[in-house]
């Protein structure tokens, strides 16, 4: 595509305009409720200027920013998961006539999404959940209307949080491949510009419209030493190599327990992650029973309920609820989907009511146990 160019901090607003113009819904982040969430935005004043937080295990605080900085934060409480995967969906509803049911048509799913903020980690987790909700004989009609149309505007982070590992996941922070535009935030030095790469064709369309300036060398010199000093800040790692071979050969690991025993099951972790796809279906029907309504919506492995077959549930320890995630997360998924269904963003981390570290977990299986010693 062509040369990274400059885009000037006010014409952002004429970038959500051109998207809106399109037909999009325009999603971003933005303050809520005492955190950063993805919601629908019209302009650049939703955006979450000033404002960082600090994540740490089991840990979320806003803090004011010492610039203005509109993407000075990492990523939103919730994934972008929730755009194209909802947490809940009606399939189908009917409703009773004199002599039988009818079908009422499902609703439509709206307006395609332009999703504005989309980092390294997030981004490569959408390529995961196309590969599992879009890919194969049988994609899922939902993901696939959704994902329909949908253009991205990735940002390249300036900022990591504590719980952030994506570098050793190879998902960032510099935004891989699937956006349409990206941008990295230059900050005060260049009243507060952005760099914007082209990633596509409508992207290309779109960029055509905007007030771009050519990026001279020492605006690519300082978008690239953001990118460099962002890497250098993430300590957290996973072992780039054997995850899969270390779980599958520790299914007995006394850390097992050890985690159980600090594990709530609360499913937080799954309900964060933006990878995680498992549902339930769930049909229910008015007191009249006039008419049914076919629903489905996210589930969790930590439940009971999960995995209940006759008799009761398959996994009824804590303990084997976590080995199950944990272990279809960094091990299994390779098998079934031919990668990690990990990003490195550091969500569950966070989220966990009592802060448990999936890299700690994976390192203290790697440590032989005193009855293996």
């Amino acid at each position: 595509m062509s040369a990274a160019q400059i885009l000037p901090r006010p014409a952002l607003e004429a970038l959500i305009a051109a998207l809106a113009a399109r037909g999009h819904r325009v999603i971003g982040p933005r303050l809520r409720d005492g955190i950063i969430v993805y919601d629908d935005i019209a302009g650049m004043a939703d955006l979450p200027a000033g404002w960082g937080e600090e994540q740490a295990g089991g840990r979320y605080r806003l803090h004011r920013r010492d610039d203005d900085a509109l993407f000075g934060h990492t990523v939103a409480a919730q994934s972008w998961k929730r755009f194209l995967h909802p947490p809940e969906v009606e399939l189908w509803r009917a409703r009773r006539t004199g002599d039988g049911f009818e079908p009422v048509p499902a609703p439509e799913p709206g307006p395609p999404l332009a999703l504005i903020g989309v980092r390294g980690c997030d981004l490569a987790a959408i390529r995961v959940q196309d590969r599992v909700l879009s890919a194969g004989r049988h994609p899922d009609p939902v993901h696939a209307a959704r994902r329909k149309g949908l253009f991205i505007v990735a940002v390249n982070c300036g900022t990591a949080a504590d719980t952030c590992f994506c570098p050793s996941m190879g998902t960032g922070p510099r935004a891989g491949p699937g956006f349409d535009l990206c941008l990295t935030e230059l900050g005060p030095e260049d009243d507060g510009a952005f760099l914007l790469e082209v990633g596509s064709a409508p992207g290309q369309e779109v960029a055509a419209a905007l007030p771009l300036g050519p990026a001279e060398a020492g605006a690519l010199a300082r978008a690239e030493a953001i990118v460099a000093r962002t890497a250098t800040s993430i300590r957290r790692r996973m072992p780039a190599e054997g995850v899969p071979e270390l779980l599958m050969a520790n299914l007995e690991h006394p850390r097992w327990d050890e985690t159980a025993a600090r594990c709530l099951a609360c499913g937080n972790c799954t309900m964060v992650c933006p990878t995680c796809f498992c549902t339930a279906v769930e049909d229910t029907t008015d007191l009249s029973g006039t008419e049914a309504i076919r629903t489905r919506h996210w589930a969790s492995c930590f439940t009971l309920d999960f995995s209940h077959v006759h008799g009761g549930p398959v996994r009824a320890s804590g303990r084997a609820r976590y080995r199950q995630w944990l272990t279809h997360k960094l091990a299994t998924w390779h098998a079934q989907f031919g990668g990690s269904g990990c990003t490195g963003c550091g969500r569950c981390i966070t989220w966990c009511p009592t802060g448990i570290d999936l890299t700690e977990e994976v390192a203290a299986l790697a440590t032989p146990s005193r009855t293996e010693a």
